[in-house]
C-alpha cells in the first residue's frame, strides 16, 4: 500500500487513505472493480490514465481490464468533466417528449458536444439513459440539481445561474 501511494504522489496523484483503504476492503472481492471504480470516479471526478495505471497496481487488475471496463460503460469518464456536469435525460418519457432537441439546443448554446468541456472548464454534457424524474419530463441535471418540464425559453436562464455562480 506504502508504494502504490509514494508512486502516486510522484505521478502528481494522490490517492486519500479513505480510497485506499476502499480499494483494499473490495480488491478481494470476485466482480467488484465496477465498484472500485465508482468509487474511484467520486472521489476524482474522473478516471484518468495515471488514476487507472495506480488503480492497477493496487487492485492487480491489468490496466487493459481496468480500460475495457471504463470505456464499455457509459457513466465511467476519462477526461475531466467541467465543473457544472449537465446531464440531459434521453430516457422514453424524455426522449418523446422532445429531449432530443434540448440536447440539441446546449450544444449549441455552448459549443461543444456531448462528452467535451466548455473552453472556460465550466460546463461539460451528457446524454444519460434514465434520471428517474419522468413525471418532469423532459429533465436534465446540472450537478445535484434537477430540472424539469424543460422548454427552450428556460435553457439562458438555466445555463447563466451556473455561469454567474462560476
Amino acid at each position: 500500500m506504502a508504494t502504490a501511494t509514494a508512486t502516486a504522489k510522484k505521478e502528481g496523484v494522490t490517492f486519500p487513505p479513505e480510497l485506499i483503504s476502499f480499494i483494499n476492503e473490495w480488491k478481494v472481492k470476485p466482480g467488484s472493480l465496477i465498484m472500485i471504480l465508482h468509487k474511484t470516479q467520486e472521489v476524482f471526478g474522473y478516471v484518468s490514465r495515471e488514476v487507472a495505471g495506480h488503480l492497477a497496481v493496487l487492485t492487480g487488475v491489468p490496466l487493459a481490464r481496468i480500460y475495457g471496463v471504463i470505456t464499455f460503460y457509459h457513466y465511467f469518464k476519462t477526461k475531466k468533466p467541467g465543473k457544472y456536469k449537465i446531464a440531459v435525460c434521453m430516457g422514453t418519457a424524455c426522449y418523446l417528449k422532445g429531449a432530443q432537441d434540448f440536447l440539441e439546443d446546449i450544444r449549441k448554446t455552448l459549443g461543444i458536444s456531448v462528452d467535451e468541456v466548455t473552453e472556460d472548464g465550466l460546463f461539460s454534457v451528457d446524454a444519460v439513459r434514465c434520471i428517474g424524474c419522468c413525471g418532469l419530463a423532459p429533465v436534465l441535471t446540472v450537478n445535484a440539481d434537477t430540472h424539469g418540464k424543460l422548454r427552450k425559453e428556460l435553457l439562458p436562464g438555466i445555463l447563466s445561474l451556473y455561469k454567474n455562480l462560476g
